[in-house]
């Protein structure tokens, strides 16, 4: 549990650009841009903050 925790931010940045690859490729909608924006700011602050908690 403690690992996956520790790979949460890359998941949500890897999220995130799965989100701007749809985009790109596929449905061109603003929401995926946003979505994609979201997880990629939350997905490098959560690896920040969780890995200089757990240390």
């Amino acid at each position: 549990m403690n690992t996956l925790l520790k790979n949460l931010g890359a998941i949500l940045v890897l999220l995130g650009v799965a989100c701007l690859a749809v985009y790109y490729f596929g449905v061109q909608i603003n929401a995926l841009l946003i979505a994609s924006m979201v997880l990629e700011v939350a997905g490098i602050l959560s690896y920040i903050f969780i890995n200089r908690r757990l240390g």
